[in-house]
């Protein structure tokens, strides 16, 4: 008998491949999700879930007009009956339905805390209450007449509707999202008044373009407002049914100060707020000193305060590219079409809404006129057997039960059996004169009517004709203004400088490295002689170090000790006022902890005919073509590779021609003709440019022979020679005596390439500072020691040396 059993079981066995019945189970489960509760029916645009709680809220009567009643019992209905799934799942659906900033065309009233824009949860389904919304009953109109298909709910007990008939064209204007397996749906709301002027143009014109239907229809209008850039996306969605919308958040400005008052769709407000603050602790946004929500029941208002320093339109231009303030919404027009994943465009959507509202009509139709033949039929019975009152009367007398009173008036009076039971079930006060003449004309009437219906349903132009009614009556009712602008502005196209004015700034740097720049207009024209104005206020021991002027679209190159080179641009550069002393270059720029910024260059364009000579402590010297530098990174690149022990001392611009003098700690300098020095890439080292004995280079100039070189040393003395007195030698020599460095004149701490009208700056170790004219310090030889500068006492130094620029 065992035996029996187990040949009985072995025969059972399915011998199958394990990856064949892994790929069919799984194309299984994924038809089933996409099918069953990911993606939304082109139809009524609503998948499974919502479907079910708009049919259950239906059935439990609750109307627009009706009392609310608790969301708990909505949600047991609809798991009960028709949702065999979570609680949570059933009553975050309803949820959506009911947000304002959600859908376009909210289908369910909500009464209690239903959550915000800021991302606050919904209260629990027992506090909140809710009811159909007037919208929701267009959709579930005429379900009672036989125009849907419905089929067994979960357990077979219940029947429950594969679709709703839907008045409304759900899909365009309430839009849809949705993640199944492998695919995704993302359509955006739009505007119920343009949808329906779209669809009658397709009714009246099945040839139309899409181009023609975008007259109608200018893009998706989102609940929360905000902006649409650009309209290519939109006309790319359109067309293929996939596009990209860029939405940015509507804002007005005011002095030092941006306001919000729309955000992008599904953007959540509290954390678009975070989000920024942390943008301002990590500067990737500079200029913001607060923000804060000033929202209320009027509506939206983010306020953010700007520094006086910042650049309003940079600020701008960062929130933007950095912040939710700036979305793109990825548009995949997805949908069912007969149980089957289809990305449709714009008129494929809209004539599938045209399809099976011509279909609903039809159905109704059908329904209305076999009720009308039906009842018309009834009628018919009722009037003979009122115009043989008398006879009828005495017939059903005589008969001895009702069964044979039915027989005898269908058989002397020709009724069916339907009329014949009519008549018997007839009350005696539809005997009365006027109620003779109401069944009469009430036949009449229905003969009308049959004779509408008929010509309808033999009509397919009826059909579109009462489509196009109901539409222009769901226009009448729900239509709204435009909340989301569409303005032309395709931001893949923008960038900073078509942010940003060109005109011409005055930038300082001083000393101690701050950096500003203030409008050329500041400083107006003066005659010779005039008084001048302050170019910086600036710190006792701090003094203006350099100046020029710089187009606001230009770049500023910052090199550091390291080797590596920084870009910014002008127009990052805070703009302040003449006496403010601006802002750390350290905080422009991400440098290291030890990194120093040793020199800066301006560059209008990155001309191939330049380059860039730079300068180690070891004596190295490099020369790079400027265009080898036209590409910037915010973290900076490298611009030379350096020894160990080595750091970048002076960077010079140049035509490639020029003469280069370095000097060095111990009173040597070396003038050689740049020529020597063959170009090379960022990342090579440099040749040989002074050849050092225990030395170090402490600074180059570039040798003009009309100009003096000015040699200061670290005791306060120094002297100026003539450039012309150094002779030109091969690069990579020993060089000559620039100065003596005697025990009272100590070791040399910089050089500056000056004339008789150059102001120099000298400051000790002590913070003290001393300004005197270059006129006024003898032209010697080179090899002396040159004159007193400053007097410091024994313990103090000279530490840094720079060439003021003048202030007026």
């Amino acid at each position: 008998m065992e035996e029996e059993k187990q040949q009985e079981t072995e025969q059972k066995v399915v011998q199958k491949l394990i990856e064949d019945e892994m790929k069919q189970s799984y194309l299984d489960y994924s038809m089933s999700i996409i099918v069953g509760r990911a993606l939304p029916d082109v139809r009524d645009g609503l998948k499974p879930v919502h479907r079910r709680i708009l049919y259950a809220m239906q059935q439990m009567g609750m109307f627009h007009n009706k009392p609310f009643k608790k969301s708990a019992r909505i949600v047991g209905e609809c798991l009960g009956k028709y949702h065999p799934h979570g609680d949570t799942a059933v009553y975050d659906s309803m949820v959506r339905l009911t947000q304002p900033f959600s859908l376009r065309y909210p289908l369910i009233q909500g009464q209690g805390n239903f959550g915000s824009v800021d991302g606050d949860n919904a209260a629990a389904m027992r506090y909140t209450e809710a009811r159909l919304n007037k919208i929701a009953e267009e959709m579930l109109q005429d379900i009672d007449k036989k125009t849907v298909r419905f089929v067994d709910n979960f357990d077979g007990s219940l029947k429950e509707p594969s679709v709703l008939p839907s008045k409304i064209p759900n899909l365009l204007v309430n839009g849809s999202s949705g993640i199944a397996v492998g695919m995704a749906t993302n359509i955006p709301p739009h505007n119920m008044g343009e949808i329906v002027d779209a669809t009658i143009a397709q009714i009246n014109n099945p040839e139309i373009t899409i181009k023609e239907l975008i007259q109608y229809i200018q893009g998706p209008d989102f609940p929360t407002g905000a902006l649409i850039c650009g309209r290519n996306g939109i006309v790319n969605a359109y067309n293929t049914g996939r596009g990209k919308i860029t939405i940015r958040a509507k804002i007005t400005t005011e002095e030092r100060r941006i306001i919000i008052t729309e955000i992008p769709y599904m953007v959540n407000k509290a954390l678009a707020i975070e989000e920024i603050a942390d943008l301002v602790h990590d500067k990737k946004i500079d200029g913001i000193s607060d923000i804060r929500d000033e929202s209320d029941r009027e509506g939206m208002r983010i306020v953010i305060e700007l520094r006086k320093d910042a650049n309003q339109t940079v600020v701008l231009n960062q929130l933007y590219k950095h912040s939710k303030l700036q979305t793109t919404f990825g548009v995949i027009m997805l949908a069912l079409v007969d149980n089957q994943p289809r990305v449709l465009n714009l008129k494929a959507l809209i004539q599938n809404y045209i399809d099976y509202r011509r279909l609903i009509v039809r159905k109704r139709t059908e329904f209305e006129l076999q009720e009308a033949q039906d009842k018309a039929h009834i009628l018919e019975g009722l009037i003979i057997a009122i115009n043989n009152i008398d006879p009828v009367i005495k017939l059903i007398k005589e008969s001895r039960e009702v069964a044979q009173a039915r027989s005898a008036l269908m058989t002397n009076y020709n009724v069916t059996e339907k009329q014949a039971t009519a008549i018997l079930d007839m009350k005696l006060q539809r005997l009365a004169s006027m109620e003779q003449d109401k069944i009469k004309n009430e036949h009449s009437e229905l003969l009308k009517l049959i004779e509408e219906l008929k010509s309808v349903l033999g009509s397919e132009q009826k059909i579109l004709d009462i489509i196009k009614n109901e539409l222009l009556e769901l226009k009448e009712k729900y239509s709204d203004a435009r909340r989301t602008q569409i303005v032309d502005v395709e931001t893949t196209e923008l960038n900073m400088e078509d942010l940003i004015k060109e005109e011409d700034m005055v930038v300082t740097i001083t000393h101690s490295g701050y950096i500003k720049r203030i409008p050329i207009k500041a400083y107006k024209q003066q005659h010779r002689g005039g008084k001048g104005v302050i170019a910086a206020t600036t710190k006792e021991e701090d003094f203006v170090e350099d100046i020029f002027v710089a187009n606001t679209h230009s770049y500023v190159l910052f090199f550091t000790d390291k080797g590596q080179v920084y870009w910014l641009k002008v127009y990052y550069i805070p703009e302040t006022s003449r006496q403010a002393k601006g802002k750390a270059i350290v905080n422009l720029l991400k440098l290291d902890k030890d990194e120093k910024v040793t020199a800066s260059i301006l560059v209008k364009e990155f001309d191939p005919q330049k380059y860039l000579l730079m300068v180690t402590k070891n004596g190295l010297v490099k020369k790079t073509n400027l265009a080898e530098f036209s590409r910037p990174r915010s973290a900076g690149i490298r611009a030379l590779e350096l020894e160990p022990n080595d750091k970048l001392i002076g960077v010079k611009l140049t035509d490639g021609s020029k003469q280069i003098i370095i000097a060095t700690k111990n009173g040597i300098a070396v003038k050689f003709n740049e020529k020597d020095v063959r170009s090379m890439g960022r990342t090579a080292k440099g040749v040989r440019g002074i050849r050092l004995r225990n030395d170090e280079v402490i600074g180059t100039v570039i040798g003009k022979d009309e100009k003096t070189l000015l040699t200061i040393t670290e005791n306060g003395y120094g002297k100026r020679t003539k450039i012309s007195e150094y002779r030109l030698i091969n690069r990579g020599g020993s060089g000559v005596r620039n100065i003596i460095c005697s025990e009272r004149n100590g070791k040399v701490v910089e050089i500056k390439s000056v004339t008789d009208q150059d102001d120099i700056m000298l400051i000790s170790k002590h913070g003290i500072a001393i300004r005197t004219n270059a006129g006024g310090i003898s032209v010697i030889g080179r090899n002396t020691q040159g004159v007193r500068l400053m007097r410091i006492s024994p313990e103090d130094k000279v530490v840094a040396a720079a060439k003021i620029v003048k202030e007026d």
